[in-house]
């Protein structure tokens, strides 16, 4: 009973404190603090966000093509990466320094290169993605390969167990933790760099969009924008979370 009313005291707080913040941001646009063209109210926001959302199909769309195109395409990269690190140690040595370095060269350096050397079509948005994505999945997936008990992996050993079998059997189930993990952080990322990658040029896509309504300083149309970027985020976190939740069911004995 007292796990029950501490689960609902975790959940409440941060939806409290968020309540709050937007009761602040509605009281000090309304009472003419800020003037609504700087910054427009929660209720502007919300209103403006149903109004054009239809309008808004094509350019989600386009968006969601490109981040989830780019998340896949990061992921199969990524767990073949990390599998090739994991057992050659020699591959390890040679490409970790270069995961490293490619996470120093700001993204938006990067992103208008690749605009120029591909085009102003899906694939410079989709290869920016893969550059934010990757990373952490990997990351993720290397340490969990890395923190199985040797105890098993010398039992596994002892038993003629191939390396195949052990991966399978052992190593890549204890690593699903830190792997969804990972998955999670680059779902984020993924929406964040289509949008990042459109912002560079592009016909559709939200990040086109915001750019367009920026220039005409309509700012209730770029926090509806915002807005709409964060909920596609928290859907995609989600759905990573239910997979989650579906393929690790001894997690949810644990926690019973």
């Amino acid at each position: 009973m007292r796990k029950k009313w501490e689960n609902i005291g975790n959940r409440a707080v941060p939806i409290l404190f968020f309540t709050l913040l937007v009761i602040i941001w509605q009281f000090i646009v309304d009472s003419g603090i800020i003037a609504r063209y700087i910054l427009p109210s929660p209720w502007d926001v919300v209103v403006v966000s149903i109004r054009i959302l239809p309008e808004l199909k094509d350019h989600i769309y386009t968006t969601l093509q490109e981040a989830l195109t780019g998340f896949m395409i990061a992921i199969l990269f990524s767990v073949t990466l990390a599998i090739l690190m994991d057992n050659f140690t020699l591959v390890k040595k040679a490409v970790q320094p270069l995961l490293v370095v490619s996470q120093t060269i700001p993204i938006m350096v990067l992103a208008p290169l690749f605009a120029m050397w591909f085009g102003f079509g899906l694939l410079p948005k989709i290869m920016v993605v893969i550059l934010v994505c990757f990373f952490p999945i990997v990351v993720s997936l290397l340490e969990g390969l890395n923190t199985l008990d040797s105890d098993l992996l010398n039992l596994m050993k002892s038993m003629k167990a191939s390396r195949w079998q052990m991966f399978y059997l052992a190593k890549f189930p204890s690593s699903l933790p830190n792997f969804f993990s990972g998955l999670k952080i680059a779902a984020t990322y993924s929406i964040i760099g289509a949008i990042i990658g459109e912002w560079m040029g592009g016909k559709s896509g939200l990040g086109v969009y915001m750019t367009r309504v920026r220039q005409s300083f309509a700012l209730d149309k770029v926090f509806a924008t915002i807005l709409i970027i964060i909920f596609l985020s928290i859907i995609l976190f989600k759905i990573i979370e239910l997979i989650q939740f579906l393929l690790m069911p001894w997690r949810r004995a644990i926690s019973k």
